[in-house]
């Protein structure tokens, strides 16, 4: 991946600073965007640079706003041609479906669904045509079915599927490869404050997986969709230890 250029939005989390240190490792160019934890995304980008000699530009601003788009679009064309784009931004979505109100069901959505298209979209518009690499961050949640998980895994389906139209109407001659990774219980991000809590240690308890994900587990995936001149596109890979097939 020597010198390619790829953003991660909402990069200042665990998954975000695994897989940014994932991909400088492997030569390339990650930039973080970050909406609150600017501060963090800085540490991250420091740690990066001082341990692989790789400058990390940061680009801080709500991805919903088209002005944020822009400025990553631009930030990272400095560096050289884009190459690849992970949305990481997404909220939980905690609130059961008996509960939630419509403006529940609209953040969710906006935060997990539509943020992410919109950054692949003005990302594809940017790159023209060419090699380049779109991996959209789901959940298990989407892929298996979990009750009380409406108001979350809705938009991150919607995102699965939306990713099979765009791998079919971005790629062939266009050259933009579009997939998703669906991580399971991982000790980071969305899933860590329920692992924490001891929520699914049952699986572990009853024998249904070994143990539970880690942030470079989900990394690797996301690293094997970035690869260049990769043959793979429109597909959902399932990062759950089996837990789905076995729930």
């Amino acid at each position: 991946m020597t010198g390619r250029t790829i953003i991660l939005a909402g990069g200042s989390g665990g998954l975000g600073a695994v897989l940014a240190d994932f991909l400088a490792q492997r030569g390339a160019r990650p930039i973080l965007g970050c909406f609150r934890n600017v501060d963090r995304a800085r540490e991250i980008a420091s740690d990066i640079e001082s341990r692989h000699g790789v400058f990390v530009p940061v680009v801080a601003g709500d991805v919903l706003q088209e002005e944020t788009r822009v400025r990553l679009m631009d930030e990272a064309s400095s560096l050289g041609p884009l190459y690849g784009m992970v949305p990481l931004v997404g909220e939980p979505a905690r609130v059961p479906i008996e509960e939630a109100t419509e403006e529940d069901l609209l953040a969710a959505t906006r935060i997990n669904f539509v943020a992410p298209v919109l950054l692949a979209r003005d990302f594809t518009a940017r790159i023209g045509r060419g090699d380049a690499s779109i991996v959209f961050v789901s959940t298990m949640q989407a892929v298996g079915i979990f009750p009380g998980s409406t108001t979350y895994a809705a938009p991150k389906a919607a995102l699965i599927h939306a990713a099979r139209i765009l791998a079919h109407q971005w790629g062939g001659s266009h050259g933009v490869r579009v997939n998703v990774v669906a991580p399971g219980v991982t000790t980071s991000g969305m899933a860590e404050k329920s692992v924490a809590s001891g929520k699914y240690n049952p699986f572990i308890e009853r024998g249904v997986i070994a143990r539970f994900g880690a942030p470079l587990d989900v990394a690797r995936a996301i690293g094997l969709f970035l690869e260049p001149d990769n043959y793979v596109t429109g597909q959902v890979l399932t990062v759950d230890g089996g837990l789905t097939a076995r729930k």
